[in-house]
């Protein structure tokens, strides 16, 4: 039958991505063994939660979860559905901040609660009751996790570029972004990513020439959209372009491209790499209007910029941020495009995008050349990996 979601919301209420969500509930009926029914999940407010719990349970005030079963109605209509869960996203948005996840992880475990209590568990029967729903809630959220990452493991494409940086630095010959690169493969990366700019502040025309002769994986070269950069491309031949937006001023990449807004010439260059055999990538912010254009235009890939999600200073905002990634790689998705991100991700705030399970690949740049100082390169890219499952 499928999950309904609807929200009943009021302003300033937190929100999360609702594809995200339906695709966990319909993984939890399945594991459950009632995928045939239908399951009615609401989003809601303190306020409005608080006037259920005092009509439903006699009780004041607001909850985080309620549930109500089907199983009792008779109808034929009525067995076909397994009840309500209806969720107060300010309650569950203070739990998370407790406990220092994100709204989507507390959201995820509340789902799970109210399912279990659909099923017949409650935990307010008898203490022996209690320790039964709370193994079978853990036994459903590992197994959860563990669907979700099926045939989907994140992969790793290491950004080499702030190699580069160091060795321009000074002027010399070290350290070589072109070892780096292999020591990442050796390490377990999937990909190895270079920004060729057009003023070669850090990567030089060297580097892409013998890092197409070297990288066993895969090279995807990052580019602006200009004459010369398309040429050096198309005479390289790397296994993808990733079209990105270049500021001579800017320290680093500042945000995605404007691909709505430049539709005819991206067309061109996709036109290009397509009839010499490089699939193209745009780099863009969680924005669907962007996705869609990429799609438009003929891209394979759209690379999701994390960056206002990396840098957000509270939580309400990285919330925030984190659900527009949520809802842009399943539009991406479901649109038929191939899904990756980056800029900003490290070791600290990976794992909550490498889970989203409709992204397939990470490019991480500064974060592991960073640790590399610490803890040298091969041990910096394997703790990433392990992050990502």
């Amino acid at each position: 039958m499928g999950v309904l979601i609807a929200q009943d919301l009021e302003p300033y209420s937190p929100t999360l991505s609702v594809a995200a969500i339906r695709r966990e509930a319909e993984i939890l009926l399945r594991l459950c063994g009632v995928a045939e029914r239908e399951l009615s999940l609401l989003f809601t407010s303190d306020g409005r939660i608080a006037e259920l719990n005092r009509t439903w349970r006699n009780k004041p005030g607001p909850t985080n979860v309620l549930a109500f079963p089907m199983a009792d109605e008779d109808s034929q209509e009525c067995e076909a559905m397994l009840g309500d869960v209806i969720i107060s996203l300010d309650t569950a948005a203070r739990e998370a901040a407790v406990d220092n996840i994100t709204l989507h992880q507390r959201v995820t475990f509340l789902l799970i609660h109210g399912l279990v209590h659909l099923l017949g568990y409650d935990h307010e029967r008898s203490d022996q009751e209690l320790a039964r729903m709370e193994a079978e809630e853990q036994r459903l959220l590992a197994a959860l996790q563990r669907e979700k990452r099926r045939g989907k493991m994140v992969r790793l494409a290491v950004n080499v570029d702030h190699m580069a940086t160091l060795r321009q630095a000074r002027g010399g010959v070290e350290p070589d972004p072109v070892q780096a690169a292999g020591i990442c493969e050796l390490a377990g990366a999937v990909g190895i990513v270079v920004h060729l700019r057009e003023d070669r502040r850090h990567i030089q025309d060297r580097d892409v020439i013998l890092l197409r002769q070297t990288v066993k994986t895969k090279l995807n070269l990052e580019m602006a959209a200009s004459a010369e950069i398309i040429a050096i491309a198309l005479k390289l031949l790397p296994d993808m372009v990733t079209l990105v937006p270049e500021k001579r001023q800017e320290l680093t990449t500042e945000g995605g491209l404007n691909v709505a807004g430049q539709k005819k010439k991206l067309a061109s260059v996709v036109a290009k790499m397509s009839k010499a055999g490089i699939p193209v990538s745009m780099f863009v912010d969680p924005d669907p209007r962007q996705i869609l254009a990429a799609r438009e235009i003929g891209a394979t890939f759209v690379e999701i910029h994390t960056g206002r999600y990396c840098d957000a200073k509270t939580t309400a905002d990285r919330e925030h941020e984190f659900d527009l990634i949520a809802q842009a790689a399943t539009t991406a998705f479901e649109a038929g495009l191939r899904v990756c991100a980056g800029h900003g991700l490290n070791y600290l705030n990976t794992g909550a995008v490498a889970n989203l399970g409709t992204i397939e690949e990470l490019s991480i740049g500064h974060a592991i050349m960073a640790r590399a100082i610490l803890v040298g390169l091969d041990q910096a890219v394997r703790e990433m990996l392990a992050l990502l499952g």
